[in-house]
Order: C-alpha cells, then structure tokens, then sequence
C-alpha cells in the first residue's frame, strides 16, 4: 500500500477531523468568546490536514478544525484548531 493510499482518519487513535465553515467558526468563537489566534494550531503539513486537502481542496491558513475526540468518561469533546504555516527548517 503506497503511504498516499493509507487513510490516517480511519485510524482507531486518530479522532475525527472537520473542516468548519466560516458561518460555523463565527458562531462557535462567540460562543466561546475567543479570538482564532487564541486557539490551538494545527500545521498545514499535518498528515490530517493534508487528507482534508484530498477532500476539501486546499485549505488557507486560518481556516478551523474541529475535532471530535472519544472519552471514556466523558463520551466525546470538541477541540478546535487553527490552521498555520508549517515552519520549514
């Protein structure tokens, strides 16, 4: 299996990926009264990301993630990401 062919979202350790809209970024940062750049980052190299290319077409810097983890204790939680530049080293 080529490493292009292998689908990291279907992985059991990996949680469920979303790409928001803007409608849905809007609302959720009101809810939480929060600015993007209070967010958590997520790099566009990340291999999630770049399987939500493969779906969504590219994704801008800035753009949202939600990510929807299992728990145990508490079912499911969301977590959101902001989307930001790899660093290249």
């Amino acid at each position: 299996m080529a490493e292009s062919d292998f689908n990291v979202l279907t992985h059991n350790l990996v949680p469920e990926h979303h790409l928001m809209s803007e409608d849905e970024v809007q609302q959720k940062l009101s809810e939480l009264r929060i600015t993007k750049d209070q967010l958590p980052k997520i790099r566009k190299g990340d291999a999630c990301i770049k399987l939500l290319e493969r779906i969504h077409g590219p994704i801008a810097e800035g753009r949202i993630i939600r990510i929807v983890r299992k728990s145990a204790t508490a079912e499911s939680f969301e977590v959101y990401r902001l989307v930001v530049k790899d660093v290249k080293g």
